[in-house]
C-alpha cells in the first residue's frame, strides 16, 4: 500500500525484502516500484552480514555496474529490517547519507534471549534512526526510553473499502449471523494462529458459551503454528470450534458475524479490526496496546488480557443483550468513519519524510 501510493506521487520506490515478499505482494508490478530481494530474517543470523552489505549497496547507489542512484531515505519496517538499515549505513562518509526511519509494528518478547536480542535491536534502532514511528502510545514510550532522538505516532490503514453502517439496530437476520448453520450465532475471531492472539484465552472462554440456546459457533480465521495446538484444545474442551485457516474474503465473515472478538495479548492497530468495525460489528477485544485508541471508549466491550472469565461474560452480554449490541454497532458504525484511509496512510508517511528535511528524493522501503 505505502510503496504503492508513494510511486502514484511520483516518488522513485524501491523495495529491498526477501524473494518471498515480492512472490506475496507483487511489488515489481507496481509501476514505479522496484523490487530487490534482500535475505531480512525474523531473527540474528549468520546471513545478516551479507544482507547489510547488500543493503548498503542498494542505498548507496554502489550496484555494480549500474549507475550510483543513492536513496534519499530509507524507510525500514520492523526492528530487524531497522537494525540491518543503520548497521548497513553506519560508516557511510558520503555526506548527505540517507535519512533512516523506522517504523516499529509490535511489542517485544514476553522474556528469554528473543527478548534480550530486541532490547539489543532496540537500542540500535533507537540511537541510529532519524524518525523512530510506532504504532501505539506504549511503543512510542517504549522507544523515547531506549533513547530514540525523534519519535512519532505511525498511521496504520485497513484496505480501502465501504463504511457500511452494518445491519439494523435490532442485530443481524438469523440468516447472516449463523455462518451456515441455522439460528446459530458466529463468534468470529480473525488472526494469525500465534501465541500474541490469545486464542488459547478465547477458547476457554467459549467453554461457558455452551448453555446459551442457540449455541453460540466460534469461527477461527487465520493460520499460523499453533493451528494443531488449538485445534486439539478446543477438542479437549468440547468446543465446536471452526477452523477456517487463511481465508481470502475476511468482508464475508464479518457479515456473517455476531460479534468480532480480538484477544490478543498485545496489538498496534491491527487491520482485522478496522475491518470488523468498517463492518459495524460489535466488538470485544482487549485492553492492550493501540486498541482502545482504535475503538474509543464506546465501540467495543474492552476486557484484560488472559482473563478468559471477563472476556466469556463480555461475548455473552453482546450475544444475550440486544440493545448492547445495537448500541455497539451504532457506535463501531461511527468509529469507522473516523479510521485513516490509505491516502491517509502514504500522506502521513510523507508528512513524517519531510520532517526530516527537504529533498529527500527516492525511497527505499526495507
Amino acid at each position: 500500500m505505502l510503496a504503492a501510493g508513494l510511486a502514484s506521487q511520483g516518488i522513485t520506490v524501491s523495495v529491498a525484502a526477501p524473494a518471498a515478499a515480492d512472490a506475496r505482494f507483487s511489488f515489481s508490478a507496481v509501476p514505479g516500484v522496484s523490487f530487490t530481494p534482500v535475505d531480512i530474517g525474523d531473527r540474528p543470523r549468520a546471513s545478516d552480514l551479507p544482507a547489510a552489505v547488500r543493503l548498503r549497496r542498494l542505498l548507496t547507489g554502489r550496484r555494480g555496474g549500474r549507475p550510483p542512484r543513492a536513496a534519499g531515505l530509507v524507510h525500514a519496517h520492523g526492528m530487524r529490517a531497522g537494525a540491518l538499515t543503520v548497521l548497513a549505513l553506519l560508516l557511510v562518509r558520503a555526506r548527505p547519507r540517507p535519512g533512516i526511519v523506522v517504523t516499529v509494528h509490535n511489542a517485544p518478547p514476553a522474556g528469554g534471549a528473543s527478548a534480550a536480542v530486541y532490547r539489543v535491536l532496540e537500542r540500535v534502532v533507537a540511537r541510529g534512526a532519524d524518525l523512530v514511528l510506532c504504532v501505539s502510545a506504549d511503543l512510542e514510550q517504549r522507544m523515547l526510553g531506549a533513547g530514540a532522538r525523534r519519535v512519532g505516532h505511525a498511521v496504520i490503514a485497513a484496505p480501502d473499502g465501504p463504511h457500511p453502517s452494518g445491519p439494523a439496530p435490532g442485530g443481524p437476520a438469523p440468516d447472516a449471523a449463523d455462518g451456515g448453520d441455522s439460528g446459530r450465532p458466529m463468534v468470529l475471531a480473525v488472526g494469525r494462529l500465534a501465541p500474541q492472539k490469545g486464542l488459547s484465552t478465547l477458547l476457554d472462554a467459549a467453554v461457558s458459551w455452551r448453555d446459551l440456546d442457540p449455541e453460540p459457533r466460534l469461527t477461527i480465521a487465520g493460520d499460523g503454528p499453533l493451528a494443531g495446538q488449538l485445534r486439539d484444545q478446543a477438542a479437549a474442551l468440547g468446543v465446536d470450534g471452526d477452523f477456517r485457516g487463511a481465508v481470502t474474503d475476511v468482508p464475508a465473515l464479518l457479515t456473517a458475524a455476531a460479534v468480532f472478538v480480538l484477544p490478543s495479548q498485545w496489538e498496534g492497530q491491527p487491520l482485522a479490526l478496522q475491518e470488523a468495525l468498517r463492518a459495524g460489528l460489535p466488538v470485544v477485544a482487549t485492553q492492550v496496546g493501540g486498541i482502545p485508541e482504535l475503538t474509543g471508549e464506546d465501540a467495543a466491550l474492552l476486557v484484560p488480557p488472559g482473563d478468559a472469565a471477563a472476556l466469556a461474560a463480555a461475548v455473552r452480554a453482546v450475544l444475550t443483550d440486544a440493545a448492547l449490541s445495537a448500541r455497539l454497532r451504532a457506535a463501531a458504525a461511527r468509529r469507522a468513519m473516523r479510521l485513516p484511509s490509505q491516502a491517509d496512510a502514504t500522506a502521513a508517511a510523507l508528512s513524517a519524510y519531510a520532517a526530516l528535511g527537504p529533498g529527500a528524493g527516492p525511497v527505499c522501503d526495507t
